[in-house]
């Protein structure tokens, strides 16, 4: 079976005779499930009886790099949701990206409300850059059409994840994709006027069945995201810099102030957006002081909390 809800006592799972509660084993903690794990569940007594291995696990930590929370498991893409207005926010969508990037998926930002401006382009441009290869899609997260847009990451056996901040159409994209009907139809919320941002309508992570044959994992409405442990994706998501660091004239270049820098270099000479380094540089520094610290010799590590070091 596969997980389709987790909540604080129990979890849902589809299987091919339709949903099931599952009864989990004692002293299980709901909290080592994700939505999108497969499991092996006892036939006659629907008891959990083991997870399998995951292919990709999107998961963040909270601030300080505390309790880690499980978003989604064995997610093939993850649609960045935001939306065509002053939702849309580069820093907050690089941080979506790197977490893609850490997990091992393949990241699309979804761009919605398209057909309430009079140009998407200019929020294409603003979002197309972020990452080498990044695909990016406009559409009505409401119409027909969206599904044939989106098709290509959507067949039969493929899973994505819905991931964005609230009222930015996550929702409206989740009931459009899934097929449902008013009845069944996930609730939506309007955007506030004065800052366009959205009112919280989804409040747990959820799987579900593709017309097209795939799987659709929604998750609530995420405007804050600490990283933590996204050293690798940090690599991908600003591979300009990553590959210009070795260029440096010391190894542990900061990139700020140090004489024969290749990157301020760069930025210099206006080939490198200073805008880029700044983000990044933001980014690492956050990474630092939220992923714990393992110390001590081989076989007797010990990890330390995480926190600023100099």
């Amino acid at each position: 079976m596969r997980i389709a809800t987790v909540h604080r006592t129990r979890v849902t799972a589809e299987s091919v005779a339709g949903p099931a509660r599952l009864k989990l084993p004692v002293h299980a903690n709901t909290a080592d499930y994700a939505v999108g794990d497969w499991v092996l569940v006892e036939a006659d007594t629907r008891m959990l009886a083991r997870r399998l291995d995951r292919k990709t696990l999107l998961q963040r930590r909270t601030e300080g790099g505390g309790t880690r929370q499980l978003l989604a498991a064995n997610v093939d893409t993850l649609f960045i949701v935001t939306s065509c207005n002053d939702d849309l926010n580069a820093a907050r969508l690089e941080r979506y990206l790197v977490l893609a990037n850490e997990a091992g998926t393949t990241p699309v930002i979804v761009l919605t409300k398209a057909d309430q401006v009079a140009d998407a382009a200019p929020y294409r441009d603003q979002v197309a850059g972020l990452q080498r290869g990044l695909e990016v899609v406009t559409l009505n997260a409401k119409a027909p059409e969206a599904v044939l847009k989106l098709a290509p990451w959507c067949g039969a056996g493929q899973t994505v994840a819905l991931l964005g901040s609230s009222g930015v159409g996550k929702s409206s994209l989740l009931n459009t994709l899934s097929g449902k009907g008013p009845e069944e139809a996930q609730l939506t919320g309007r955007i506030r006027e004065a800052d366009s941002k959205g009112r919280h309508t989804t409040t747990s992570r959820s799987l579900h069945a593709i017309a097209g044959g795939g799987w659709v994992i929604d998750t609530p409405g995420i405007r804050t995201l600490h990283v933590s442990e996204i050293a690798a994706g940090l690599d991908l998501l600003f591979a300009e810099i990553a590959e210009l660091a070795p260029l440096c004239r010391f190894g542990d270049c900061t990139h700020s102030h140090e004489p024969g820098c290749a990157v301020q270099t760069a930025v210099t000479a206006g080939t490198l957006d200073r805008a880029r380094v700044d983000r990044w540089r933001k980014l690492l520094e956050e990474n630092r002081s939220n992923t714990p610290v393992q110390s001590g010799p081989r076989g007797n590590k010990t990890t330390r909390a995480p926190g600023r070091r100099s």
